[in-house]
């Protein structure tokens, strides 16, 4: 006599009729301990960007937008903010060359205090002109070739270029003057390194070598900047006629008082 059961199903599937046999596998959930470690670097990361805003704050509140110099806040400069994305890597090379034009200058004065210690005969007009040039021409030629491009290319009017163009052609003829390095001009150029190596005036021979190699790569690559913002100028039209009417519709403080 057989043992089936007539109230079995021999046909039921072992399956739940709910699970649905196409349905893609659960991934696993993640580790908690991951989640409290994601949750915490978002956290630092909002105080973090809190902070910073704070400090910006307080910074505007204190001195408006302005940021540069940073020990002492007279204007606003942000390549990354005011400068367009294709035109920030010239702006900045720009700038980190005038940063190795400060840098030079610098040099220059300690170049000459070891000229006038090593008893050169001009060695007190040499020393004379170098803090001259770095009391002068440091902050000018941030402000009368620098700042100009600076503004040219963030707004795109004629007559920045063309400042730039005339004080940024007298600075390269500065350059090759300082390069040459003539005894009596506050200059550690060339010539004074010579004189130096050659009287074994060792430490004014390598201050005035790091100084002329300052102003080598400074006029070099400020001549060839020069000649690429030449090509751009010329490219987007801009003219003295154009300058000139800039000039007559927003008057010549627009151009100084720019922040």
């Amino acid at each position: 006599m057989s043992n089936y059961a007539p109230s079995e199903n021999p046909f039921a599937s072992s399956h739940s009729l709910d699970a649905n046999p196409f349905e893609d596998p659960q991934p696993p959930q993640p580790n908690a301990n991951a989640q409290l470690d994601e949750l915490s670097r978002r956290e630092r990361d909002l105080e973090r960007r809190e902070q910073d805003l704070n400090a910006r704050a307080d910074h505007i509140k204190r001195h408006g937008r302005k940021n540069w110099p940073p020990f002492y806040p007279l204007i606003y400069h942000e390549i990354s903010e005011e400068i367009p994305e294709a035109s920030r890597p010239l702006i900045t090379r720009l700038y980190q060359l005038w940063l190795v034009l400060f840098a030079t200058l610098i040099i220059n004065v300690v170049a000459c205090i070891f000229l006038l210690a090593a008893g050169t005969s001009n060695g007190g007009g040499d020393l004379g002109g170098s803090i001259g040039y770095l009391i002068f021409i440091g902050p000018l030629s941030f402000l009368l070739w620098y700042r100009p491009i600076y503004n040219g290319y963030m707004k795109e009017q004629a007559l920045y270029y063309y400042f730039y163009f005339f004080f940024g052609g007298f600075h390269l003829v500065f350059s090759i003057y300082m390069i040459i390095g003539i005894p009596s001009t506050g200059s550690a150029g060339l010539i004074q390194t010579i004189q130096m190596y050659s009287a074994s005036h060792w430490a004014a021979a390598v201050l005035g070598t790091i100084a002329t190699v300052g102003w080598i790569i400074q006029g070099v690559g400020n001549a060839f900047y020069f000649r690429q913002i030449w090509s751009h100028h010329t490219a987007v039209g801009h003219t003295m006629d154009k300058a000139k009417t800039e000039l007559a519709t927003h008057g010549a403080k627009a151009y100084f008082t720019r922040g």
